[in-house]
């Protein structure tokens, strides 16, 4: 599974708010609730991310591998 988890950790380091997202970097609020409820996104809403908050692919998304028993 994909999770967003670092993204919001990254945001408010980097003093980045959702509102700013929608405002400044015409991020749709469909957009920021998938990435709330951690549903797939582009590759260039990513990349617009890494690009707004100067870092790194691994600041926004981690992988957490399926628990199989």
């Amino acid at each position: 599974m994909i999770s967003y988890e670092p993204l919001w950790n990254t945001m408010a380091n980097k003093g980045v708010t959702t509102y700013s997202l929608i405002k400044n970097h015409n991020f749709s609020k469909g957009t920021l609730d998938r990435l709330k409820h951690n549903r797939p996104i582009t590759t260039v809403t990513l990349d617009d991310l890494c690009r707004i908050l100067d870092c790194k692919v691994e600041d926004i998304i981690v992988y957490i591998a399926d628990k199989k028993e």
